[in-house]
């Protein structure tokens, strides 16, 4: 078995698309990243890890990072796969894994077995969700619309308010350059739901994938939330997604959170599998 790196989206994709495609839904995550990357390299703080595990002349798993963030597993189809990762990691300061609950245990396990640097702690256990026919929730006051420059800084302040809440926040994350990309839709188009002439509710659509896109993330201010603003804006873009062509719309919850699972769940979202969020502290 044996871990071979990539020096660029295409040609990882030449070894690991078979295998990734086959679980597109599973794999979405790497998709949208892959996506990100071709639309903007630059946006990382190097180049991309791209690691493609090989077993004999079968492909068992996947790994991509895009610096700083966490190394981003796949489904892993042998159980050895995770140790010939950590092996090619050799070296490395990771800050944490995400993939798949299985894949991520076992990868975390070989990384203390290793001796690697970081103490694992588990941050977040997520659900990934499909959907391919919107059910549409209960109407409420307000519309849809496409974020403009004019609100480049509600989205930064939002954005930053959404990562702080879900512990996902990285003190080098400049949440002003994310919205300014973000608005000019570069890797991923903000809508906002406007009531009354005020925005009450965000959500983002990005993350290429062969056949579909994923929504998020998905913010509403506390004070705003219980008036159906959020599923109402979900629904709209999911629905106009699915109309552009795309065949799925994927989304991620906490699992922790089990109003966001429900109200997602109601508007035709369908789970898929669970995905763990470690940290190396």
């Amino acid at each position: 078995m044996e871990v071979l790196r990539s020096s660029s989206v295409p040609a990882f994709m030449d070894l690991a698309g078979e295998f990734l495609t086959a679980r597109e839904a599973e794999h979405n995550l790497i998709f949208g990243i892959l996506s990100n990357i071709e639309a903007d390299p630059n946006q990382y703080e190097g180049p991309p890890y791209l690691a493609t595990i090989v077993h004999g002349d079968r492909v068992v798993g996947a790994a991509i990072r895009t610096p700083p963030w966490r190394i981003v597993l796949s489904e892993m189809d042998h159980p050895g796969a995770v140790h010939r990762l950590v092996e090619d990691l050799a070296g490395e300061a990771l800050p944490g894994a995400v993939g798949p609950s299985e894949a991520a245990t076992h990868f975390v396990e070989a990384w203390v077995e290793a001796r690697r640097p970081g103490r694992p702690r588990l941050n977040r256990h997520e659900r990934g969700f499909q959907l391919t026919r919107v059910i549409a929730p209960k109407p409420t006051t307000g519309e849809m619309v496409i974020a403009r420059p004019e609100h480049r800084e509600l989205v930064a302040d939002w954005l930053e308010a959404f990562h702080e809440e879900a512990t996902l926040t990285n003190p080098r994350q400049d949440y002003g350059a994310m919205a300014d990309r973000w608005i000019r839709r570069q890797g991923r188009t903000v809508h906002l739901w406007v009531d009354g002439g005020r925005p009450v509710s965000l959500t983002g659509a990005g993350g290429l994938t062969p056949n579909g896109i994923r929504v998020g993330p998905v913010y509403t201010p506390p004070e705003d939330r219980g008036h159906g603003y959020a599923s109402n804006l979900v629904a709209q873009v999911s629905q106009a997604l699915l109309d552009s062509g795309r065949t799925y719309v994927f989304l991620f919850t906490d699992l922790a959170n089990p109003t966001s699972n429900k109200i997602y769940q109601a508007i035709g979202y369908e789970p898929v599998n669970d995905i763990d969020e470690w940290e190396f502290e």
